[in-house]
């Protein structure tokens, strides 16, 4: 707790504090600090314990205070306190806008392996509703995994979460942008798991490259070669709350959390997945790290977590920060979180102004399919306006191939502006290509590499 008091003829004071300091003991009643009718306190993160037992404290100790609250996830949807303890918004600035600002990058969304997916949606609202809160303690790991013990069994299953494994390190090292992941598991031993199968198949997926390596055309292999090390020296981690006697109780379940605690301890994990140049790429999480944790460079989220409302507003929002050549941030979805995503995108991502759902910030990951169809067909129509065939130059072989692309070149530099429009559209092209990888449908617009 601070405080600063002003210069010049309108003294004022400042007082910087948490929540936290407005606990009382049980039946105690907080005294009143002031009635003035000038104090103002303005809230960050205005949700969850603004709304308890601390908040109610704080009211009563300055009861002519006006109050504000900051929030990018008010709650709302059957649970409207953001709106009756601050009043009505005084600014709205949703996802949607955010995008459209170019201040975040789009988000899309895919299933994957639907197979290993839940599909019972009561299930998923009844689950996430006792995880949603995010950071789950000891008692409530226990308490998620005795009463849904069948479901939970579900998700945690050792083949379930292998298929998982394999799929994170297929579709990681399938991606036309290199960039960080997250992954988020239900809790900190599935977590783990969830890392052991992933290093699992990692180094079966490496020797797959070094073959592929090997017997490559001269002219891919500096590609190749640059991917490869890149694969190589990807670090990854661990990163879960500490609980008591962790190591003896994830020995029980046959895991090994005692070296990641000892990483943990030892390195500063949060600045390498920050840093934009560090190896550490993958982190496994499950509450840690999931809201109010900015890495620009994450632009996957695998999410195999029951969650909804803000919470998985929190998470999702991970990977939209700006960063690069990052054109989009995309969710990796294994446990069907999409009816839940689409209710909480009404909520978060709609105009507050009462003016309709408006446009929804995350799409389907087809939908750059029909984008990067419009950009090919833009571009092409561009080509043949300056009499260049693509499909030609594609179809052609060895010297006739070579003379139509020097063709195109001299088309396409004969002034600066052709020069910089074709090189935008060409940008485009690649991007979108780029976003789709690894999906199965990339292989309508060219060769896909499949590590398994």
């Amino acid at each position: 707790m601070g405080a600063r008091k002003g210069a010049g003829k309108h003294t004022g004071r400042y007082v910087f504090t948490l929540i936290q300091k407005f606990r009382t003991e049980h039946g105690e009643r907080y005294p009143v600090l002031s009635t003035r009718p000038d104090i103002i306190v303005i809230t960050d993160e205005a949700h969850r314990s603004q709304y308890d037992i601390f908040a109610a404290n704080m009211r009563s100790a300055l009861p002519n205070a006006a109050f504000i609250g900051f929030t990018g996830t008010p709650l709302m949807a059957g649970e409207e306190r953001t709106k009756e303890v601050f009043g009505d918004y005084v600014s709205v600035y949703n996802f949607k806008e955010s995008v459209d600002d170019e201040n975040t990058v789009p988000l899309y969304y895919e299933n994957r392996i639907p197979e290993v997916q839940l599909v019972n949606d009561e299930l998923n609202e009844q689950m996430a509703a006792i995880i949603e809160d995010a950071d789950l303690d000891e008692d409530q790991e226990e308490k998620l995994e005795r009463d849904f013990k069948r479901e939970y069994q579900l998700i945690t299953r050792e083949d379930r979460l292998e298929r998982i494994g394999k799929d994170i390190v297929a579709h990681f090292m399938g991606r036309g942008v290199l960039a960080k992941a997250m992954v988020i598991s239900i809790d900190t031993a599935t977590a783990v798991r969830t890392f052991d199968m992933v290093r699992k198949h990692w180094g079966d997926a490496l020797e797959r490259l070094r073959e592929e390596l090997a017997v490559a055309d001269p002219m891919e292999k500096p590609e190749l070669e640059q991917r490869l090390n890149y694969f190589e020296e990807t670090g990854m981690a661990v990163v879960v709350s500490q609980s008591q006697n962790e190591i003896e109780e994830f020995k029980k379940k046959g895991l090994d959390i005692a070296t990641h605690r000892k990483r943990m301890v030892k390195e500063d994990l949060e600045t390498k997945f920050k840093k934009d140049d560090d190896p550490l790429r993958i982190v496994f999480v499950c509450a840690m790290w999931i809201t109010g944790f900015d890495v620009p460079a994450c632009s996957t989220i695998y999410l195999d977590k029951p969650m909804k409302n803000h919470t998985l507003m929190q998470t999702i929002a991970r990977a939209n920060r700006v960063f690069r050549d990052k054109q989009n941030g995309l969710i990796v979805d294994y446990v069907g979180v999409f009816r839940n995503l689409q209710k909480a995108l009404a909520i978060y991502g709609a105009p507050q102004d009462g003016g309709g759902p408006g446009d929804t910030p995350i799409q389907y990951k087809s939908e750059l399919v029909r984008q990067l169809r419009e950009a090919i067909s833009t571009a092409t129509a561009f080509c043949r306006e300056r009499g260049i065939a693509p499909a030609a130059i594609r179809a052609a072989r060895g010297f006739e191939r070579e003379k139509l692309k020097e063709d195109a070149v001299a088309a396409f530099v004969v002034n600066d502006e052709t020069r910089r429009q074709y090189l935008n559209l060409a940008g485009s092209v690649g991007s979108l290509f780029k976003s789709l990888l690894p999906d199965a449908s990339a292989y309508e617009f060219g060769p896909i590499r499949n590590v398994f």
